[in-house]
């Protein structure tokens, strides 16, 4: 799994859950605005743990925890996700991903086994702004299919989007629209200008609250849910 950093506790990674967030290396993106840019690059001076040293660290916590957060980096990119999964789930916990929604059939086949219970999808910016922010080229029919996949399954589910000046707009919630439909649970996520992979970012102000706010409000009339975090 290239397991680089294991959070013991969390409230607030799986929500309505206690879980403990196990981070993967490497992502096939290079977001300029990436916090966890040592695990994004794989960064070879970052501890690593084996699949037993992570699933014995859960086993000691079984009783504390309700599930385990994957995220990353990508952890999609793992070749023996599913193996590893599995071994969560039969300690009897539930299991949420957080992905860049770029490799849809892991996660239609992670869905179709019962290995996830809970899926969490970036959607960066809107599709004319993806390949700026995010350094690489990207299929972007891929992400629309994760978000169709997700949204047509039993598994509980949210999409999320950092808030960027200049690169997430009221224009790009119009495209976002058009592209994904309506859905269930989106989150506007504040940004933060500190320890970004690419110092150019400290120069963003973040948005104030109330750009923030009229962000939620478009956002409400495609989502069921809608809510800002980091505020």
């Amino acid at each position: 799994m290239n397991i680089k950093g294991i959070h013991k506790t969390s409230l607030i990674d799986y929500p309505g859950k206690i879980s403990s967030v196990l981070f993967t290396g490497g992502c096939n993106l290079r977001c300029g605005y990436c916090h966890n840019a040592d695990l994004a690059c794989n960064n070879c001076n970052l501890q690593s743990y084996s699949n037993e040293d992570a699933l014995e660290f859960i086993k000691k916590r079984r009783g504390l925890l309700d599930g385990i957060t994957i995220s990353g980096g990508e952890p999609t990119l793992a070749a023996n996700i599913d193996e590893f999964i599995k071994r969560i789930k039969d300690l009897g916990l539930s299991v949420k991903i957080d992905t860049n929604g770029f490799y849809p059939t892991v996660i239609e086949r992670l869905i179709g086994n019962g290995l996830v219970d809970y899926v969490a999808v970036d959607i960066k910016t809107s599709r004319e702004k993806y390949q700026v922010l995010t350094g690489r080229r990207v299929d972007y029919n891929a992400l629309i299919r994760t978000v169709n996949i997700i949204r047509d399954s039993p598994v509980d589910y949210e999409l999320r989007t950092t808030c960027i000046p200049y690169y997430v707009e009221m224009e790009d919630f119009k495209s976002i629209k058009q592209s994904i439909g309506h859905v269930g649970k989106y989150f506007l996520q504040q940004f933060d200008n500190m320890h970004t992979l690419d110092k150019a970012f400290h120069d963003f102000d973040p948005y104030t609250p109330e750009a923030l706010l009229r962000f939620k409000g478009y956002v409400s009339t495609f989502a069921d849910e809608c809510e800002i975090r980091g505020i």
